[in-house]
């Protein structure tokens, strides 16, 4: 089972290129197979080829009209909710050298998103590493943390939090839901 491991440096409406403090639009779109592959051995964490992750919808953050990946989101419908699986910054947005600014916050905004498009409201659960993480969600996104047998630091983005979140982020994209 995946947990999230990765911090929320900002909540940005759009990128920020961290050298120069230039604000970058993006756009978001499911992740090709091609996409995925291409990861592969180039400084990502996980394997996002998994088959862990098949029954995801896979998004991928991009810099409008660029095509390089900035980040990844892996998100799925279960039982009447959005259930993020998995978030990563591409490893040029890792660490102090990092290029953009505000890559995490748009990948929960992505998940917040299709949670509104099914019906859910804005309301996603995942599941973290440790009580570090909880506290930082809980900063960062009003999350909460949920008493589960299933995961011991599950945590819940409630509809109002969700709503404020995406009200925040400008990016255009097509989750692709039917």
């Amino acid at each position: 089972m995946a947990q999230i491991n990765m911090l929320i440096d900002k909540l940005t409406p759009c990128l920020i290129e961290a050298s120069i403090g230039k604000i970058i639009s993006t756009v978001f779109s499911l992740a090709t197979e091609d996409d995925i592959s291409e990861l592969s051995g180039n400084g990502w964490l996980f394997d996002w080829s998994t088959s862990d992750l098949r029954r995801t919808n896979i998004y991928k953050l991009l810099i409008k009209d660029d095509e390089i990946i900035q980040g990844l989101v892996a998100a799925e419908v279960v039982r009447g909710a959005v259930y993020v699986h998995l978030t990563e910054s591409a490893p040029y947005n890792r660490g102090e050298s990092k290029q953009y600014e505000g890559v995490g916050g748009h990948l929960f905004a992505i998940a917040m998103r299709l949670s509104m498009a099914m019906g859910f409201g804005g309301y996603i659960y995942f599941d973290v590493k440790n009580m570090e993480l909880v506290a930082h969600y809980t900063k960062m996104l009003g999350a909460n943390r949920i008493h589960s047998p299933v995961h011991e630091y599950r945590m819940e983005v409630l509809e109002e939090n969700a709503e404020r979140i995406m009200e925040k982020y400008t990016m255009e994209g097509d989750l692709n839901v039917v």
